[in-house]
């Protein structure tokens, strides 16, 4: 018995354990679970308990404005509104009142002039998972009249909110540059994208407590989390002459029948880039056009002067020519070639410019610019050889991407030294076989009219914000230029005054501004199509600097370029140099009358012809020609001067004047530098000093008779102008 009853007692033990163990499994995996909810899910589960008794609302933050140097609004966000789905209270709305998603979708397409299917594809809209979407943007930037139309529906789970619009008050002005923004507002090409961290800002949050029905509760308090509005960038942009490049841009895309113009205005001195066109070009506000695919629209977007790559023809001629002088290979004073139209390369003859007139002959080295002889550059190539070349052309920038604060830069191509051979160092010597981008070159031309510094262009001036006594803050200022001396001052001085030359007396003679002192070098490039040079097609350019004088440091670099004009006139000459003649006189006159210019550009002006006149007249003709005077004597007539009339001198100048008290006075007079000028203003200078002259050809002065500054009589010596065509 007691056996028994021990082995009872053993049993009901082991059960007991038993049950308290199950007790206590349960137990640990009710503690278990909890822990996992509580510790691990907590989070995901308040986000869920917060969104069933909360309504968030995002409110966007007020863009940041793009403005010129001068303050002049370039893009700003106008107040719109946008309507957004909550779709867990739009369902509820639907059960409620018995109504479909087509009857919502047809009230909502009336006045918001969106198509009914689309709105009914929102509508229907799920998650990843298969569930439902919780909420959805119907339509964004929508003007007021429209956001009161769906208010007036009176659909609960509808939202209609603030909202901002992009909008570009000038139109297409700059818009390669400024670029524009997607539909959710984010930049989406150009300073829009660079810079959109700054012109973005930080969205605001709006969270209130609702009811079952998503109504939101009296008397509670709601979060509320202010936006903060984006930055303001100010460009190195000037509107004006932004306004010179895009006028000329497009009258030369006009005028030469061409596939597109490009046009760069910088300042050599800081890289700050004052004006960039490119022609044709599109409408910021309105950049998505129907019936485009999205391949052509990007090519519409496509910042043409830091994008696409060309060979540059001639204007390349200048960065030969400085490694020559840098390395010394020629002595600049004794210099001399002859060129018959071509030169033999290996068994090639590659041809000058004018080859089928024999060539330019016996010429110095100025001439070699002046007459942008290939014969001339390909010898300063062979003396300079392959290696030294392609030091000069990776130090001024070719080959790699200058940094610009622009998207979309190309590098352009460089061949390798170990991989020129003979026939390829004489065509890059005259700018062929390698490739560049416009921006690339004007920073390479940059470094030549500042002295020998490269600097990284860039259209960024300043990053600022406004406190709230609305008190500028600057934020930023571009400070990565990336300076670095790759050329002796010296050497860019001379050079500067070789290529004065090219415009003055040769090639770029129809860019010249009466007065005032350019320098340039024309090009002209037959277009690489498909590996091949492509019959009819080119690109002609005209590269700038100006002022070019010894007391005074260039203020203006610009580059134009024609890409495919009408292959009946295609030198960059012809059509590339008149285009820059037209820029740099709208820009003078700017700056001329602008207060607190940039230095204001001083005139070279030829001394008229005042004598004879009563003094009275002479002082007006002289005041007239922005040139100072003295008087010597009391008589009435101005009987002589000093200096002669004829000679170019600055504005400004202080000018002798002797009296007398007769009419007649002494006949001799300068003759004037007339190189460069076309017949019409030849005529009127010499007419003007009393100076008869013979003219032969057509074209522009390419040689006088009587160089300039030798003193004559005018009333019996003839002067004889010898015209020439311009080509390269």
């Amino acid at each position: 018995m007691a056996k028994k009853e021990y082995r009872d007692k053993v049993i009901i033990k082991q059960r007991m354990l038993g049950v308290f163990g199950i007790l206590f499994l349960l137990f640990f995996g009710l503690v278990c679970r909890l822990s996992y909810l509580m510790i691990v899910k907590s989070g995901e589960y308040k986000n869920i308990a917060t969104a069933q008794w909360t309504n968030e609302v995002k409110i966007d933050a007020r863009r940041g404005k793009i403005l010129d140097r001068n303050g002049h609004e370039l893009a700003v966000s106008a107040n719109v509104y946008r309507v957004d789905l909550d779709m867990n209270t739009l369902r509820k709305t639907k059960d409620k009142n018995n109504i479909s998603y087509e009857d919502i979708a047809v009230k909502l397409a009336d006045a918001i002039d969106m198509e009914k299917d689309e709105i009914i594809k929102i509508l229907n809209k799920k998650l990843p998972n298969g569930l439902p979407m919780g909420s959805a943007t119907l339509k964004r930037r929508i003007e007021k009249e429209e956001a009161d139309k769906v208010r007036n529906l009176k659909i609960r789970g509808v939202i209609v909110s603030p909202d901002t619009k992009r909008y570009y008050p000038n139109g297409n002005f700059l818009a390669h540059v400024l670029g524009h923004t997607r539909s959710d507002g984010k930049g989406l090409t150009g300073v829009e994208l660079k810079y959109n961290k700054y012109l973005a800002g930080i969205p605001g949050v709006k969270i209130s407590e609702t009811d079952i029905k998503k109504q939101e509760l009296p008397y509670t308090i709601s979060e509320y989390t202010k936006p903060v509005p984006g930055n303001d960038i100010i460009l190195t942009i000037e509107d004006m002459i932004q306004h010179f490049c895009e006028k000329a841009a497009e009258q030369a895309l006009i005028d030469n029948k061409a596939k597109a113009v490009t046009i760069i205005a910088m300042n050599p001195q800081n890289g700050e880039i004052l004006g960039m066109a490119n022609k044709p070009d599109y409408n910021p506000n309105s950049p998505w056009e129907e019936g485009i695919s999205f391949g052509e629209l990007q090519k519409k977007w496509r910042n043409r002067a830091v994008s696409d790559t060309f060979e540059p023809g001639s204007i390349f001629k200048v960065i030969t020519g400085a490694a020559a002088m840098s390395e010394k290979v020629i002595d600049e004073d004794s210099y001399t070639i002859t060129c018959h139209g071509g030169k033999k390369i290996g068994r090639r003859t590659l041809h000058c410019w004018n080859w089928r007139k024999g060539g330019h002959g016996t010429e110095k080295f100025v001439d070699i610019f002046k007459n942008s002889c290939n014969v001339g550059f390909m010898d300063l190539g062979e003396r300079l050889g392959a290696e030294r070349l392609n030091k000069y052309i990776k130090a001024f920038g070719f080959g790699q991407k200058t940094g610009i604060d622009l998207p979309g830069e190309a590098r352009g191509i460089v061949k390798k030294t170990e991989n020129i051979s003979e026939t390829d160092l004489a065509t890059i010597s005259f700018g062929q076989t390698n490739t560049v981008t416009c921006i690339q070159y004007l920073a390479a031309l940059n470094t030549i009219a500042n002295g020998g510094v490269w600097i990284r262009p860039h259209v960024m001036k300043e990053i600022v914000h406004y406190d709230e006594n609305n008190e500028k803050i600057i934020d930023k200022k571009f400070e990565n230029n990336g300076k670095k001396r790759i050329a002796d001052e010296d050497v860019m001085a001379r050079l500067r005054g070789y290529l004065e030359k090219v415009v003055s007396e040769g090639g770029g003679g129809k860019a010249a501004v009466e007065g005032y002192n350019i320098g340039g070098k024309t090009g002209t490039a037959q277009k690489v199509v498909n590996g091949r040079y492509a019959s009819g097609k080119y690109i002609a350019s005209f590269a700038g600097i100006a002022p070019v004088s010894a007391n005074k440091k260039p203020k203006i670099t610009l580059l134009i370029s024609i890409d495919e004009p009408d292959p009946s006139n295609y030198y960059g000459g012809q059509i590339a140099a008149p285009v820059a003649k037209q820029v740099f006189t709208d820009i003078f006159n700017y700056l001329a009358l602008k207060e607190n210019n940039i230095d204001s550009m001083v005139q070279n002006v030829v001394i008229p012809e005042v004598r004879g006149l009563k003094k009275s007249e002479a002082i007006k003709v002289l005041q007239k020609s922005k040139l100072n005077y003295k008087i010597d004597g009391k008589g009435e007539y101005i009987v002589d001067i000093t200096p002669k009339p004829g000679y170019s001198v600055e504005e400004g100048r202080k000018i002798q004047l002797y009296t007398g008290t007769s009419k007649n006075y002494n006949k001799e007079v300068a003759v004037p530098n007339l190189k460069g000028y076309n017949k019409e203003k030849a005529e009127k200078l010499l007419k003007n000093l009393g100076i008869k002259a013979k003219i032969i050809g057509k074209g522009v002065v390419n040689e006088q008779s009587i160089g300039s500054g030798q003193k004559i009589n005018r009333d019996t010596t003839t002067i004889v102008l010898k015209l020439k065509e311009i080509g390269d």
